[in-house]
C-alpha cells in the first residue's frame, strides 16, 4: 500500500466545487472543478448499503478513520438496504459538496443517474466491494478476488468433508456426500463470482457422484438469497430439509456467515444436533460465526480484511485528489456493461478452527475479549 502524508482539510473547498461544476466549469474528475492545481483534504462521500451487518460497520469505520487521519472531512451514510434510500443518500453528499465518493452499493444496477449527476459535478467514485454496473460514471473498484473467495469456500467444503486433505489433495473419498448448495443476493455483483468460483470447483466432484445435492437445486436462481438476509437462507434450508426428507446432509456450501447462522438455525430446529451439524461455510469473519467455529458448529469462513480494504479505497481517494493515477492490479475481469473498471483485488484467507487464532487474534483483528 501506498503511504501518504497528513493532509491540512480545508473547509468549504467542497462547496466551492459544486458551485463551480454548476456553473458550468470544466471540471478534471478530481473533486476539483478547473483542472487547475490539486487541493488538499475536502468531504468524501461514504455511502454503506447497511448496519444489519457487522462487517459493514466495519467497513465503514475502518474508511472514515482512516480518512479522517489524512486530513478529510467524511460524510458517512448507511442505507439499511434501502434502495432509495441509498439514492438520496449519494444525492445529498453531491449537493453537500463531497469532492469524491466512495460506494457500496445494494443494487449495482441502481445508481445510473445519481452518478451521473456525480460526474455532471467533476466527483470521483470508487465503487467498495461491490461493483456498480451499467454506468460509465465509476472510475475505480476495489475489492477481493472474489472469484477465489468462491473457490476458496468450496475448497474448504471438500476438506471439512475429507474428499481433500489439509494440502488440497485428493484423499481418494467417494462419498457420495449429500450437500446443498447457498448462493448470495442476485443483485449483488459479488454474488455471481463466489458462486461460480465455488461451482467451478465442485462441478468435478457432482460429476462423478462424490458430491450429490439431494434437492436438485443447482442453479444460481434456486440458490440466491435475495439481500443477503439469514431469515431468508433458514426459511430456504427449512423449506429443504422438508423436501428431501429422512436424507442426511454431510454439508452445505454457504457463501456468508449471516446466512450460515440461518441455515445453523434450521438445521438444529430441524433434529440436527450442535455438535454433528454437516460441514457449513461462510464468509467474512464474523464474530458470531467465529464463535460457532469455535464451537464445532460452523466449519469454516473467508476473512476479508477490511482494514486493508478501506486502506485501498482512501489510498485511491487521496491520489485522485493529488492528481496521481491510483494504483490497480487488475484491468480486465471487471466489465460493468458499459467500460471494464480499473480494479484493485485484495486476497483472502480460509479460517478454521485450527488457525483462527493466527489469523484473527494475531493479526490483532479481533481480541480474545471479542470472541469470549
Amino acid at each position: 500500500m501506498n503511504k501518504h502524508s497528513m493532509l491540512k482539510a480545508v473547509a468549504g473547498v467542497g462547496v466551492l466545487a459544486l458551485g463551480i461544476g454548476l456553473a458550468g466549469c470544466s471540471g478534471d474528475r478530481t473533486g476539483n472543478a478547473g483542472g487547475g492545481e490539486q487541493e488538499s483534504g475536502g468531504i468524501i462521500g461514504v455511502a454503506m448499503p447497511t448496519q444489519q451487518s457487522e462487517r459493514w460497520i466495519a467497513d465503514g469505520n475502518n474508511v472514515k478513520s482512516q480518512l479522517e487521519e489524512l486530513g478529510y472531512t467524511v460524510d458517512l451514510q448507511y442505507a439499511n438496504d434501502d434502495i432509495p434510500t441509498q439514492v438520496s443518500q449519494i444525492e445529498n453528499m453531491i449537493s453537500s459538496g463531497a469532492n469524491a465518493l466512495i460506494v457500496a452499493s445494494i443494487d449495482g444496477t441502481t445508481l445510473t443517474d445519481v452518478l451521473q449527476q456525480a460526474a455532471d459535478n467533476n466527483i470521483p467514485v470508487i465503487a467498495y466491494d461491490r461493483l456498480i454496473n451499467g454506468t460509465e460514471n465509476v472510475d475505480y473498484y476495489t475489492t477481493f478476488d472474489n472469484f477465489q473467495v468462491g473457490v476458496q469456500q468450496a475448497t474448504s467444503l471438500l476438506t471439512g468433508l475429507g474428499v481433500l486433505d489439509a494440502s488440497g489433495n485428493e484423499t481418494g473419498a467417494t462419498g457420495p456426500f449429500n450437500v446443498e448448495l447457498f448462493a448470495g443476493s442476485p443483485d449483488d455483483n459479488n454474488a455471481t463470482f463466489f458462486w461460480n468460483g465455488a461451482m467451478e470447483t465442485l462441478k468435478p466432484y457432482m460429476d462423478s457422484g462424490v458430491i450429490v445435492v439431494p434437492s436438485g437445486q443447482t442453479e444460481f436462481g434456486q440458490a440466491a438469497i435475495l439481500r443477503w438476509l439469514p431469515e431468508t437462507a433458514q426459511e430456504r434450508m427449512e423449506n429443504i430439509l422438508t423436501v428431501i426428507g429422512d436424507t442426511k446432509l454431510n454439508g452445505v456450501l454457504s457463501p456468508y456467515d449471516g446466512l450460515s447462522i440461518g441455515i445453523i438455525s434450521a438445521l438444529t430446529s430441524g433434529g440436527y444436533a450442535a455438535n454433528a451439524l454437516p460441514v457449513i461455510t461462510g464468509q467474512d469473519a464474523e464474530v458470531g460465526s467465529i464463535k460457532s467455529i469455535i464451537a464445532g458448529e460452523q466449519y469454516s469462513t473467508i476473512f476479508k480484511d477490511t482494514r486493508e480494504l478501506a486502506k485501498q479505497a482512501v489510498s485511491m481517494v487521496d491520489d485522485i485528489r493529488k492528481g496521481e493515477e491510483p494504483e490497480v492490479n487488475d484491468t480486465e475481469t471487471y466489465d460493468n456493461g458499459e467500460k471494464v473498471v480499473p480494479s484493485y483485488l485484495l486476497e483472502s484467507t480460509i479460517v478454521t478452527k485450527d488457525n483462527y487464532k493466527e489469523i484473527l487474534l494475531d493479526s490483532g483483528y479481533y481480541t480474545e475479549a471479542d470472541l469470549g
